[in-house]
């Protein structure tokens, strides 16, 4: 059964990598600025945020769930760990920051796996509430006022990577590099440890993995659990990327995450996916979005290519399998 999800996953990036090269020459060939290095920098730093996202959603849908709560986590993070440093920390670190953004993101994320499994409730209805809850009571306490005052540290960008290009200079910044070690640990932990493996197999048949000794509650923890730590991860690059804390920033993000991690190979009823289709969806939605900016096509063109993508993952999965099932074992 590995062995048969691996050779899907291939077939699934290979295709969709051969599809972003010709998009990509078709663009560089119908654009003058497309193949360009400072429109490329600016690719990879502004889709790092949507990435980290995107490795954290793949695991809960290998997992067999649904989460549509993680951008809104994420300004929670962000909200919650810049007061916190600014008000009781002194204006805190790098590193303060991001153990702090992942603690808070972490139990978010925990919050949304307790009421899944000790209730049972199917996980999009969960995140759905908590999705409501969360925004609610950012909103209520913040009054929708973002804050501008944010750590030097925090505040000025840190590049890494300096190229001179045809107009100035093309620049990599510090959220490119998070981006690229949280895809690594993410792919560390599906494709290279026993417990990755589990994720697939639950996914795949949450029944039969449990009687082979797979605890439920670690599933759903570990899940969950990650994409709530992945979203702190985000909410502090985004706000390091912007200079600033919006309360409704981030709004909006979950659906464009969600078809680009399906268009990547993974299914709404789990146990399939992979980081590298869904690092490669992010990419694949990114450039088609880009190249409509360049043509100069209204942007509501890539909302609808977006809906259209999760109609079709809808309508090509079995309707059964759309949310994730507890009692009845399932095949892959």
């Amino acid at each position: 059964m590995h062995k048969r999800l691996l050779n899907r996953s291939i077939g699934t990036e290979g295709t969709l990598l051969g599809i972003l090269m010709l998009l990509c020459v078709v663009l560089a060939l119908a654009t003058d600025s497309f193949l360009t290095l400072q429109n490329l920098f600016d690719l990879l730093n502004n889709q790092s945020v949507n990435i980290i996202f995107a490795v954290g959603l793949v695991v809960v849908l290998i997992a067999g769930g649904i989460d549509i709560s993680f951008a809104v986590a994420a300004s929670v993070v962000q909200y919650v760990v810049l007061s916190l440093l600014m008000n009781y920390l002194g204006g805190g670190s790098w590193l303060l920051g991001v153990l702090l953004s992942m603690l808070v993101g972490m139990l978010l994320g925990l919050f949304n796996a307790l009421l899944i499994h000790r209730f049972r409730i199917v996980s999009i209805i969960v995140t759905i509430g908590t999705f409501n809850l969360f925004f609610g009571l950012l909103m209520y306490f913040t009054s929708g006022v973002s804050i501008y005052d944010i750590p030097d540290w925090l505040y000025y960008s840190v590049p890494l990577l300096d190229l001179p290009a045809e107009r100035g200079s093309a620049t990599l910044y510090l959220p490119a590099a998070v981006m690229v070690v949280m895809v690594i640990l993410t792919w560390f932990i599906l494709a290279r440890t026993g417990f990755g493996r589990a994720i697939y197999g639950f996914g795949s048949s949450p029944e039969s993995a449990r009687r082979s000794g797979v605890s439920a509650w670690k599933i759903h923890a570990f899940a969950y659990g990650w994409l709530g730590l992945c979203a702190g991860v985000a909410g502090l690059m985004q706000a390091h990327i912007v200079q600033e804390v919006v309360p409704n920033a981030l709004i909006g993000q979950e659906l464009p995450i969600l078809a680009a991690v399906v268009l990547g190979g993974a299914t709404l009823g789990g146990g399939r996916g992979s980081v590298l289709g869904a690092v490669l969806g992010v990419l694949l939605l990114a450039v088609v979005q880009n190249g409509l900016n360049l043509l100069g096509v209204t942007p509501y063109a890539f909302r609808m290519i977006v809906g259209l993508i999760i109609l079709i993952a809808i309508t090509t999965s079995n309707l059964g399998n759309l949310l994730p099932r507890t009692t009845k074992a399932r095949n892959v």
